[in-house]
Parts: C-alpha cells; sequence; structure tokens
C-alpha cells in the first residue's frame, strides 16, 4: 500500500509558477507509475500529467504541454508537479496519485492510490 501528501499549493498570480510535491510513503514507489490530476469547483476530475517509474517517460494533457513538468526522484519517494506560466483556468485542487498499470494511464480510475489533494489558486 502507498500513502501520498501533496503540499507546495497557494495562492498566485497569472503568470507565476508553482512546483508541487507528493511524498509517497512505502519501499515500493519505484513500482508505480505516478501521475497528477486536478479538479476546479463543479467539473470533473481530470487528468494533468504521468511519469514511468524510471522517471524516462512523461505524459502530459494538452492543456498544460510546455508549462508543466512532473518529475520523480525515487531515492527520496518523491514526485513533483512544476508549473510554469499559470493561468486563472489552473485553479483546482490537485491530486497526486499512484499507478500499478503498465502504462501510463491519463484516466482516474487506472489509479490505485491518492492523495488528499492541494488547492491551487491563480488570480487574473
Amino acid at each position: 500500500q502507498v500513502q501520498l501528501v501533496e503540499s507546495g499549493g497557494g495562492l498566485v498570480q497569472a503568470g507565476d509558477s508553482l512546483r508541487l510535491s507528493c511524498a509517497a510513503s512505502g519501499r515500493t514507489f519505484s513500482t508505480y507509475n505516478m501521475g497528477w490530476f486536478r479538479q476546479a469547483p463543479g467539473k470533473e476530475r481530470e487528468f494533468v500529467a504521468a511519469i514511468s517509474r524510471s522517471g524516462a517517460r512523461t505524459y502530459y494533457a494538452d492543456s498544460v504541454k510546455g508549462r508543466f513538468t512532473i518529475s520523480r526522484d525515487n531515492n527520496k519517494n518523491l514526485v513533483f508537479l512544476q508549473m510554469n506560466s499559470l493561468k486563472p483556468e489552473d485553479t483546482a485542487v490537485y491530486y497526486c496519485a499512484a499507478s500499478s498499470t503498465g502504462w501510463l494511464p491519463n484516466v482516474a480510475y487506472e489509479y490505485d492510490y491518492w492523495g488528499q489533494g492541494t488547492q491551487v489558486t491563480v488570480s487574473s
């Protein structure tokens, strides 16, 4: 089992940057593909980015491609989401998730474990 705790959210202005972190418990962190999702009020949870077990492969939603970067440190059981050029439409609760599938999933039901989320608010 994996427990995930996100941090790094906050209130920023449009154009600013934020880096989210997700700390994972357990000795099996490197066996999971990791992903970031977000959910805005009144909207469904949507995929943001995913990274493979080794970190060699990444996958992004079109809405964040070129602005967000996902990375991981398997020695420290951490996964990051660097968010640049933030827009008001990026405002949401951001969730870290772990998947045991053999590919990089972009749908929530293919993730096994979830964090509690961290709020990101981008003002215009």
